[in-house]
Formats: structure tokens, C-alpha cells, sequence
């Protein structure tokens, strides 16, 4: 069930900590120094003891891992399974243009009751990738998802319960009315709502102005983007045609786009990344 509370709180560092990597931390030749870290995060408001705690959780997930930089200094630097997930999600995160209908692709699952742990962590993991549950054990999503959930399936040792195929739906319910039963699709406009509540009226502000210093613009920036990236999970990109009127999705990925295209150079100064 989608959360609108927990993704409207204040940010969870560990999150936070991802969020840097995927805007400017894989950028930067090596690994990130702690003490840089520790700097990075203390602008959106983190302090250094859960900088620490939360690279140490990271660390154990195998997201990060510990390095030396050139000159010596503790760092991290990404597992090429986070560098994985990372660039998988670049193509949802940083979208231009509205999603294209490609039909969709269903996952059919079937796991032996001795393995019913592995039931639930593939259902969870199918709804955090954006899949409609159709029928019991048959999942279903926007074609173009196919690719990243079986990197996913694949990397959880999940994909030999798992078949994929794609198709079209052709009735006997009007595809519209079949897909508001496939997605709770009042919780993810909430969701858009909460990210526009937070961040519109930033990017009306940034609007208004002329200079755009690099700690302020690297600071809305983080924030925005670690709201923002999570929605496009949450939201699997439905065709227009598809959802209701007004849906406020359109408007919130203007907005990230807004602050995109405004911030994320001069974030990138404050960050030390020459080139992102």
C-alpha cells in the first residue's frame, strides 16, 4: 500500500545519501571522502553521527563500498549493483517526454510453498517497480518496464519463478476502467500532490530570481530529486488516455523538470563535480 505520509515526511538520510550519489557522487573520479560526505549532507540538514550510521546500513545492504581516494582518505564508492540500480532508474527519474504506449508487459509467478518467504518479497518487489496486480500471481505494467525488472528479479535470484509476457489488453472491460482496478491510481495522484505541495512554490521562488548561488541551488536540488525519485515507482506512467482528468503527475514532473534544468549545474559547483 502506498504511503502518502511517509513520502511526504522529512527525509530519511540513508535516502538522502542515495539521492547525492545518483546526482553527482558517481561523477566524481573514485571514491567520496566521509569528510565530504559529512559536508554534503550537513547542507540539506543531516548531521556527521547519521551520515555515518546510515553509510554503515548502506555498506551492509552492499549499495556502498569502503575505498581509499588518492590521497589517502576514508571513502565509499558505489557496487556496481547500486551503479545498476542507478543508471535502471535514470530512464524514469530524468524522463522528458510523457511515457509512450507500448502496450504491456505481465508477470506471471508461481513459487512452491516451502519458498513462500520469496511469495512475498517478489510481490513487493513487482509493486515497488510499478506493477498492477491483474489476478492473483499475474502482475501487469507498461511494456517499457520489462527490461529493468528483470535486472531486478535476476540480481534477487527471483527470475525462475517468473514468466514475462507482452501483449495488449482487449477487453472485456474498458482498458480505463480496467486499469483504475490494476493500481490505486487516488493514492498515487495524492502522492503527486504532496511532492507539488513541497516543491511548486521553490521552483516559482527560483523563478523570480536572477543569480542562482551553488549551496542554495545544490540544497532545493537534493531535496527535490529525493522526493521526486521515488514518484516514477510509485506511478508506472499510465497513458494519458488512460488516467483521469487533471492528473496531477503532469504538473509535478514540470516542476522536477523546472528545478532539473535550473539547479542541478550549479548544485554540481557545490558538490565538486566538474562534470555530471
Amino acid at each position: 500500500m502506498i504511503n502518502v505520509s511517509e513520502q511526504s515526511a522529512q527525509p530519511a538520510p540513508r535516502s538522502l545519501i542515495v539521492t547525492l550519489y545518483g546526482a553527482y557522487g558517481r561523477f566524481v573520479p573514485g571514491p567520496v571522502p566521509v569528510a565530504e560526505l559529512i559536508r554534503l549532507l550537513a547542507a540539506v540538514g543531516v548531521d556527521a553521527p547519521s551520515v555515518r550510521s546510515s553509510v554503515s546500513r548502506l555498506k551492509r545492504r552492499g549499495l556502498l563500498v569502503p575505498a581509499r581516494t588518492a590521497q589517502g582518505a576514508a571513502g565509499y564508492e558505489l557496487s556496481d549493483q547500486a551503479r545498476q540500480l542507478l543508471q535502471d532508474g535514470d530512464r524514469r527519474v530524468y524522463a522528458t517526454e510523457p511515457p509512450a504506449d507500448e502496450g504491456w508487459v505481465l508477470a506471471v509467478f508461481s513459487v512452491p510453498e516451502s519458498e513462500r518467504n520469496k511469495r512475498h518479497v517478489l510481490r513487493s518487489r513487482l509493486a515497488g517497480l510499478g506493477f498492477g496486480t491483474a489476478a492473483p500471481g499475474v502482475w501487469i505494467a507498461p511494456a517499457r518496464l520489462y527490461e529493468e525488472t528483470a535486472h531486478t528479479l535476476q540480481r534477487l535470484g527471483l527470475d525462475p519463478y517468473v514468466d514475462f509476457f507482452r501483449g495488449e489488453h482487449l477487453g472485456f472491460t474498458p482498458t480505463a476502467e480496467a486499469v483504475a482496478r490494476w493500481w490505486d491510481l487516488a493514492a498515487v495522484a495524492a502522492l503527486h500532490e504532496a511532492f507539488l505541495d513541497r516543491h511548486a512554490h521553490v521552483l516559482r521562488a527560483w523563478e523570480q530570481r536572477g543569480d542562482t548561488p551553488p549551496e542554495e541551488a545544490y540544497r532545493d536540488y537534493l531535496l527535490a530529486l529525493d522526493s521526486w525519485r521515488h514518484l516514477p515507482y510509485a506511478d508506472p506512467g499510465l497513458p494519458a488516455r488512460l488516467l483521469p482528468e487533471d492528473w496531477p503527475g503532469v504538473r509535478s514532473a514540470a516542476v522536477f523538470r523546472g528545478l532539473h534544468e535550473r539547479l542541478r549545474d550549479a548544485g554540481a559547483v557545490f558538490a565538486g563535480v566538474a562534470e555530471a
